[in-house]
């Protein structure tokens, strides 16, 4: 039977604690009640073990899918009229994983202790971002909890569409890419070698490019290990590059650069930009906090450098559209959108609407890249095979027309 070890206050108020056997959490707490105890926590001695949640010994894993349906689920169960601890306390019961039954344990036993939500969040920083965790001290302090738990679970939604149109719409050419590859380095290790074998016992000479593509071929099969150790090492040193501030930097900057790709990237990044700071905006959270927010989701550095710079600006009493248009990453309908709320006092739903202008935009470049790209991959793969089959061809020609003389 499993062991709880548990802390407690008595009807006289003393703090107890100790362990205790029983099957499961629920009747180590009715337990606890018969006893006449008030629980304040009650872990698993296996949990005690390995570590609490959001801790370096926590075993498990809690995605952004998992946050999402946990911020809809305790907003669904608040608005039903539900105090915020029994909520948790049915979360607990009600998810088939552990890693985020122990989350929910962790936040109940928080709230039971006197602690507010936000800063029971706040303890598993690998869970709940910063953006996450100030809304809910917003709501909190504004006394609307579920109203911004629903508003924070809509724009989770949002926004996890967003990353999967953009992985949805790169994963078919990302397939055929690797399709292609398997196909050549199969044709290289395997195919050719036994074809150069059945030439070379002939004993007659092969064209030219039969010749070389058995070269490269034999170098393949000879020196694959150089292959693997200069794409390790490559691998290697952008890893290392990328983990200074200059390197993260110049390879933000280079990626912003790039034909295509940098038009995904920042009209990608000026939605989420947009959708973030309304939504934080529309919640309470004060105007250069809301920028620091965003600064710190944003995944460019550059991109996050140039709002740093517009938040400094902002401090001398500037508005927002000005101090982002005097850098060099926002574009221009960005800020008149911006520039047009701000007159007219309709800040957040000028956000809204550079979010849905850009989500747009993105939606239409990545139709057009993956229509363009799809068949450009497909040819070049269907050229690099063509020409394989074609030298093993060319030889198969002059050996058989060898033979007719």
């Amino acid at each position: 039977m499993p062991t709880f070890q548990y802390k407690a206050k008595t009807r006289a108020g003393e703090m107890v604690s100790g362990s205790l056997a029983a099957g499961d959490r629920r009747a180590a707490l009715a337990e606890l009640g018969k006893l006449g105890f008030f629980p304040l926590a009650v872990d698993s001695a296996e949990t005690e073990r390995d570590g609490k949640p959001g801790a370096p010994g926590f075993k498990g894993r809690v995605k952004p899918r998992d946050v999402l349906m946990f911020t809809q689920q305790l907003s669904s169960l608040l608005r039903s009229g539900m105090s915020l601890s029994k909520a948790l306390d049915t979360l607990e019961r009600r998810t088939q994983k552990k890693a985020l039954s122990a989350v929910f344990g962790d936040l109940r036993n928080g709230i039971v202790q006197g602690e507010s939500l936000s800063d029971s969040l706040a303890k598993h920083p690998k869970i709940f971002s910063r953006f996450f965790v100030n809304l809910i001290k917003a709501g909190e302090a504004s006394g609307a909890l579920d109203d911004v738990l629903l508003r924070l679970g809509k724009h989770q939604q949002q926004m996890a569409e967003v990353r999967e149109k953009v992985v949805g719409a790169l994963l078919y050419p990302l397939v055929i890419v690797c399709v292609g590859i398997l196909v050549i380095v199969f044709f290289m290790l395997v195919m050719v070698p036994r074809f150069a074998m059945m030439f070379k016992e002939m004993g007659r000479t092969m064209p030219l490019p039969t010749r070389i593509l058995i070269g490269i071929s034999d170098a393949f099969v000879g020196y694959w290990w150089v292959g693997v150790l200069l794409i390790g090492g490559v691998v290697m040193a952008y890893r290392i590059r990328v983990r200074t501030p200059e390197g993260r930097l110049a390879l933000d900057g280079w990626k912003l650069r790039l034909p295509v790709f940098g038009g995904i990237i920042m009209a990608n990044a000026f939605a989420q930009f947009a959708r973030t700071l309304a939504t934080l905006l529309e919640n309470g959270v004060p105007v250069l906090s809301a920028l620091q927010i965003v600064e710190d989701t944003m995944g460019n550095r550059v991109i996050a450098n140039e709002l740093r710079e517009a938040r400094t600006r902002v401090t001398d009493g500037t508005s927002l559209s000005q101090p982002l248009a005097k850098g060099k990453i926002f574009p221009p309908l960005l800020i008149d959108m911006l520039a047009v709320g701000e007159e007219s006092g309709e800040v957040v739903p000028s956000l809204t609407n550079i979010a849905d202008t850009y989500e747009s935009e993105l939606s239409r470049t990545l139709k057009v890249f993956t229509t363009l790209l799809e068949p450009a991959i497909i040819i070049f793969m269907a050229m690099v095979v063509g020409a394989i089959v074609l030298s093993v061809l060319m030889a198969v020609f002059d050996i058989t027309s060898g033979i007719g003389k």
